[in-house]
């Protein structure tokens, strides 16, 4: 442990919610989701690609409309 490690772990940033296009695949939206929420971003893509399946296709309107308006 050095001078500056208290032993807390470290919280990802939540300033608000950002696109991440430097790891993005399509919009970054699952990307930003995976780093607001502190998950891996795997789990986020994959939750969302069953989710879309399950859904009838309705959360790639939703995926759109996110990656229009964030960021």
């Amino acid at each position: 442990m050095n001078a500056l490690d208290n032993g807390s772990p470290i919280l990802p940033d939540r300033t608000g919610f950002r696109l991440d296009r430097e790891n993005a695949k399509v919009m970054g939206v699952c990307s930003g989701m995976a780093h607001y929420f502190g998950v891996d971003v795997t789990l986020v893509r994959v939750g969302w690609a069953l989710g879309t399946i399950l859904g009838f296709g309705s959360l790639v309107l939703i995926y759109i409309a996110i990656g229009l308006i964030a960021d």
